[in-house]
């Protein structure tokens, strides 16, 4: 089963369109909108990069006329035959609304007349190539649309169905004019629409500088040289594809050999140009004039200048932002150590006020038990008297020993009460310090304690003793009034 194609990519029938006496030319109009559309990016981007309004459009008053001349003399001199070859017409060189313009010469020219706008307005000219890269491509693309109302550059034959088919053209002489006739709809033949491969490659290149740029910030002509690698990559293969009159060298048609050169000047130029982006300060009309090409050791001096004043800009920069961080953190933190303080203080009053009252009943216990002891002793005392006078004696002993007793009760309450009170000291100095104020005032509860226990153990020893003491000398008495 044969599949049948049922239509191709029809062309254009003409070109040209008359308004009285002046021809209205698809090609020229495409070239005319290609060129506003990549001033009006190309400023729009210039801008984005802190360069001055209306720089591209004083600069393109230089480029486009150098970049119009610069293509024709390619067209001209690399298919030279046409024009100066046996049957060609030197008149006809300057003829160029009739088609014929070589990319690579206005870019070459074209840049020339960048470089001396540059000059005159005092702006790096790498910068500015980087900011119009992406609209100059997008204006080639645009431009290949006059080749095919043109019915040129296109391939070989092909049976694609996106193949585009060539009509015969005529003039009002009926004279074959594929450029300015007009269409019988008689198809000549159908080709590869090469213009139409060359204008998508050249969209997606677009696509990609624009992104390339916004994710690593590429200046210095970088951007510039990437676009003319890319270019130049497509446009070899394409090349390879035409099959319309062309100038070639062994065999290969001599595009292809530019588009390979070309390609790889600007990887090499891509590879060893300056990394980074121009700052804004850069961009703007300089107040000395700009060093010449041929004078390396000034542009050297002059970009080193221009990084030198970038570096210093971002060590001030980076130095305002260390001092606010330092000085944010300080405040935060004095505000954190404020409250720790405040709660340090909260503890070490809390475990004075425990101690000291830890200290005041070991000396209330030690004061009861020596009043005990006291009334105990008054009583034996007492009983003393009444059951003998002879026995004055021992209660005179008696009762000085329970003085003793007394006031061995009685010191141990200011014993008690200055061990209470070295526990506070020993407590404020732990809380002092920091550390264990807890376990200090803890253990100062403990001797406390102690203190209490040992002074209630000597009082109750005492009180047995003094009444071991009457008991003895009550039975004495009663045993000397028997045998009276």
């Amino acid at each position: 089963m044969t599949l049948r194609v049922l239509a191709y990519i029809p062309s254009p029938p003409q070109g040209v369109w008359h308004i009285g006496p002046f021809p209205l030319r698809a090609y020229a109009l495409c070239i005319i909108l290609g060129i506003i559309v990549a001033i009006w990016w190309g400023e729009r981007r210039w801008r984005a990069r802190g360069g001055q309004p209306g720089t591209i459009l004083d600069v393109a008053m230089f480029a486009v006329p150098f970049g119009l001349v610069g293509g024709r003399l390619y067209h001209v001199a690399t298919d030279w035959q046409k024009y100066f070859g046996a049957d060609g017409d030197p008149k006809a060189a300057l003829e160029i609304w009739n088609g014929g313009l070589g990319i690579w010469g206005a870019v070459l020219l074209g840049g020339v007349g960048a470089w001396i706008g540059c000059r005159v307005y005092r702006i790096p000219l790498p910068a500015l190539g980087d900011a119009i890269a992406p609209p100059i491509l997008l204006a080639q693309a645009i431009g290949r649309l006059g080749n095919y109302f043109n019915q040129e550059l296109y391939g070989r034959t092909t049976e694609l169905p996106w193949g585009l088919e060539i009509y015969f053209r005529y003039d009002d002489n009926l004279k074959p004019d594929a450029m300015n006739g007009v269409s019988n709809g008689v198809v000549d033949k159908v080709v590869h629409p090469t213009f139409l491969y060359e204008l998508l490659w050249n969209v997606l290149i677009v696509v990609l500088l624009v992104q390339l740029d916004k994710r690593y910030r590429i200046g210095h002509g970088r951007l510039f040289a990437l676009y003319v690698a890319g270019y130049s990559f497509g446009r070899f293969f394409v090349e390879l594809m035409r099959d319309d009159e062309a100038t070639k060298i062994a065999g290969i048609r001599i595009n292809s050999f530019t588009s390979a050169l070309v390609f790889l000047a600007a990887i090499a130029y891509f590879v060893f140009a300056t990394k980074g982006r121009e700052t804004a300060e850069q961009l703007q009309p300089a107040a000395e004039q700009r060093p010449w090409p041929w004078q390396l050791g000034a542009l050297r001096a002059a970009a080193a200048s221009g990084a030198g004043a970038g570096a210093v800009a971002l060590s001030k920069d980076s130095a305002d932002e260390t001092a606010a961080d330092a000085s944010t953190e300080s405040a935060d933190e004095a505000a954190a150590d404020e409250p720790e303080e405040v709660a340090a203080g909260g503890d070490a009053a809390g475990d004075t006020a425990e101690a000291e009252s830890g200290a005041t009943e070991a000396a209330s216990t030690s004061t009861g038990k020596a009043d005990k002891a006291t009334t105990a002793d008054a009583a034996a005392e007492t009983s003393g008297t009444d059951a003998a006078p002879v026995s004055t004696g021992k209660v005179a002993e008696s009762t000085t020993a329970d003085a003793a007793a007394e006031t061995s009760g009685t010191d141990a309450a200011p014993a008690s009460t200055g061990k209470a009170a070295e526990s506070a000291t020993t407590d404020t100095a732990a809380e002092t310090s920091g550390s264990t104020a807890t376990d200090a005032a803890s253990e100062s509860t403990g001797k406390a304690g102690e203190t209490t226990a040992e002074g209630a153990s000597d009082d109750s020893a005492e009180a047995a003793s003094a009444d071991t003491s009457l008991s003895k000398d009550t039975a004495k008495d009663t045993t000397d009034t028997g045998k009276s």
